[in-house]
């Protein structure tokens, strides 16, 4: 609600100059982009929105034609919008591109590597910068202000298309433009102070009232006849003309079904996130070393408490996961003990920084993965079902996965003082009392017809599943792996009993633990089956749904582990 009531009139505008359809806008992020889903053609299926098979909550180019491209993570939209203006260019084709940048995109690295490379391709394309309270390089001086004025003056462009007119017809003509702009640049430079943007070779217009409609659709205009790169700097105000969200559009970010009237009011239910930020407070109450980094994501973390008692120890980077995860590398180089807390879907960018920068020396480094596993309604952009796979080939990487918040806080003190190396205690979105609350026990339930194995919430599943078993005269053995890789050994006691093996894993397809587990010697003879989220990406949906249809909920399990000890299922 704070993002999109935040762009209302700029999307009108852009609505008015371009045709989606045919020319590309590349939104960054995309909870943005709702205002441009409702003048698209789908505003009757909104009741819809985040819910399996519905609209999804960000662009989506099999959705819509008028979706350009997919924004889920953010600070690509520079590089995707050079990338289709180039291709346009190399085609012959005659369409605008757009990228509209916003929600803090510039902190993230990427987003300079694209302005860098687009202000000197001399590729026409449109840098919209939606700035709703961030940090950017001020206009400085009376000057400034000045000619900043001007140029989002009307008759100051039409005078420039005139004189530009006017001497592009002959060569007289255009070696006297080029010494005029020659003239004018160099006084402007000496003037004011320069501006990044222009260093960069983009034409920078603004800043402009990112809420009057008919401004925004002019300078629009503007910036798309100039046919070259250009930079316009957008004034908006999140949550703008719905005070609840205006006075607080960080609990307006996300939100589910509330009562305009009311408005909404922050969740008492105790997440996972607040489990660990409350843990790792108290942790650094006794320790000086440890330091807590995040990306941008101090609330969604759990990391406030901690922020608010230890200040001095607490680094929020902006959207730079690689940049955290070096920097937490040099940390830990010098002694200290950083925690790094990354959501699982943003933890894929800092790969590299894993690899080269902590796994190499083999530095005590802690990544506490939030989200991770389906997360719901923000769907396959979001899904944090990747990181078992990507981590366990790290060497020397550790992966812890609690099956409750009693496990989060224990294992996450276990990981900072009685292991070494880089480690990740990986976790889920929200939580509440369906969670078990069991204390580390391997073995949940015993049993001699068949293993059933997991970690993580799943083990509820497992659970509710050798439930349904036992009804029908099956006894199954349910084995929680707490440390997932390299992977307890419990289950091979369990195995040799049982003779069949199931696992559950919210992983794709050989994106999980079982290859590790199917291809030990121990499982020679044994009758062994995964139950996973399938090759893909999985989509948007309340997780329960989305659990069922990738057949993994207790019912699959059942009607699987049934075939598996009959043999009819290999």
């Amino acid at each position: 609600m704070a993002s999109n009531l935040g762009v209302v009139e700029l999307t009108v505008a852009i609505h008015r100059v371009f045709d989606t359809q045919r020319d590309r806008i590349v939104f960054d992020v995309g909870h943005q982009s709702y205002v441009h889903k409702l003048l698209t053609g789908r505003a009757d299926r909104f009741p819809t929105l985040r819910k399996l098979d519905g609209l999804a909550g960000f662009p989506k180019p099999s959705e819509s034609v008028h979706d350009a491209f997919i924004a889920g993570h953010a600070s690509n939209s520079v590089s995707v919008a050079l990338g289709m203006a180039r291709a346009r260019t190399l085609a012959g084709g005659d369409y605008s591109v757009v990228a509209l940048m916003g929600d803090g995109a510039l902190t993230g690295g990427l987003a300079y590597e694209g302005l860098n490379d687009a202000g000197s391709s001399g590729e026409p394309l449109i840098v919209i910068l939606n700035d709703n309270g961030m940090s950017i390089t001020p206009n400085v001086g009376g000057m400034a202000k000045h000619l900043s004025n001007i140029r989002s003056k009307p008759s100051y462009f039409q005078i420039k298309k005139v004189w530009r007119n006017a001497t592009k017809t002959t060569a007289v003509g255009r070696s006297l433009y080029r010494g005029v702009h020659h003239i004018k640049e160099g006084l402007k430079k000496r003037l004011i102070s320069s501006n990044t943007f222009n260093d960069m070779g983009f034409e920078y217009f603004g800043p402009v009232d990112g809420h009057d409609v008919s401004k925004l659709t002019w300078q629009l205009q503007q910036a798309k006849e100039l046919r070259k790169p250009v930079i316009l700097h957008v004034i908006t105000q999140k949550g703008r003309g719905y005070p609840p969200a205006e006075q607080n559009p960080d609990l307006f970010h996300g939100v589910g079904s509330f009562n305009p009237a009311v408005g909404v009011t922050k969740s008492s239910k105790i997440t996972f996130s607040d489990t660990f930020g409350q843990a790792l407070a108290a942790l650094a109450a006794q320790d000086e070393r440890i330091c807590a980094i995040t990306a941008a994501m101090q609330s969604g973390t759990g990391l406030n408490q901690f922020a608010a008692s230890f200040p001095e120890r607490f680094f929020d980077v902006g959207i730079a996961e690689g940049h955290a995860v070096a920097m937490a590398a040099g940390l830990a180089k010098q002694g200290m003990c950083p925690v790094v807390a990354l959501y699982s879907t943003f933890l894929q960018r800092a790969f590299d920084m894993l690899i080269h920068d902590v796994a190499i020396l083999g530095l005590h480094v802690v990544f506490a993965v939030d989200r991770a596993g389906l997360v719901g309604a923000d769907g396959e952009t979001h899904h944090g079902v990747f990181d078992v796979g990507f981590l366990r080939q790290v060497p020397g990487m550790q992966i812890l996965c609690p099956s409750s918040q009693k496990e989060l806080a224990v294992m996450l003190k276990h990981a900072i003082y009685e292991m070494t190396g880089p480690v990740a205690v990986r976790y889920p979105r929200g939580g509440d009392g369906s969670f078990t609350e069991v204390a580390q026990a391997p073995i949940l339930r015993t049993g001699s017809d068949i293993t059933l194995c997991g970690y993580g919430t799943t083990v509820n599943d497992l659970c509710e599943a050798a439930e349904l078993l036992h009804r029908s005269g099956i006894e199954a053995e349910v084995v929680k792996l707490n440390q997932v890789f390299p992977p307890d050994s419990a289950w091979k006691a369990s195995v040799r009993k049982t003779g069949a093996f199931l696992m559950v894993e919210e992983c794709p397809a050989h994106g999980g633990i079982f290859d590790v587990l199917a291809a030990d010697p121990w499982m020679t003879g044994v009758r062994c089956r995964c139950l996973d989220l399938g090759a893909g990406f999985v989509s948007h949906g309340a997780c329960e749904e989305l659990r069922h249809r990738a057949g993994i909920d207790p019912q699959h399990i059942f009607d699987t582990a049934v075939a598996l000890r009959k043999g009819d299922c290999v």
